[in-house]
């Protein structure tokens, strides 16, 4: 994986965790979709269901929850002190666990897709979707 390769050039330490995926995906959802009913989440395909892809990230596409989009959504992520985070994508159950990750950035997605970030608390979250520039990247703060 490249994006591990960028981050330890940054002295970011990384912890790849192959099978969390699930897990984190639900405690996003669960920390920034948690104002929706089950009627809403599934009328903005939030769930693979149906023959639609389900995306986290249409919380924010479907305007169901504020948040920062584009450059300004770049810059919030950018900006966060971020000492610890995980990673984790939308279709894979891989996941980092980064410590020490002050350097990590935007520009280091820049390769990567339907990939969402937060802090170990879900207080924050920064998603870069595979439609950025269409759709994303966001940039979001738990209520």
């Amino acid at each position: 994986m490249q994006l591990i390769d960028i981050l330890k050039s940054k002295k970011v330490k990384v912890i790849e965790i192959p099978k969390w995926g699930t897990f984190l995906r639900k405690q996003w959802e669960d920390n920034f979709a948690n104002h929706l009913r089950l009627e809403e989440k599934k009328a903005i395909h939030l769930f693979d269901d149906d023959g639609f892809c389900g995306f986290l990230w249409h919380i924010f596409s479907y305007e169901k929850r504020e948040c920062l989009k584009g450059e300004k959504a770049e810059q919030a992520f950018d900006n966060m002190k971020k000492s610890a985070c995980y990673v984790f994508f939308q279709h894979t159950d891989d996941v980092l666990i980064l410590e020490d990750a002050a350097k990590f950035n935007s520009n280091d997605l820049l390769d990567e897709s339907d990939v969402y970030v937060v802090d170990k608390e879900f207080n924050w979250t920064y998603v870069k979707t595979h439609e950025t520039g269409y759709c994303g990247p966001y940039f979001s703060r738990r209520m």
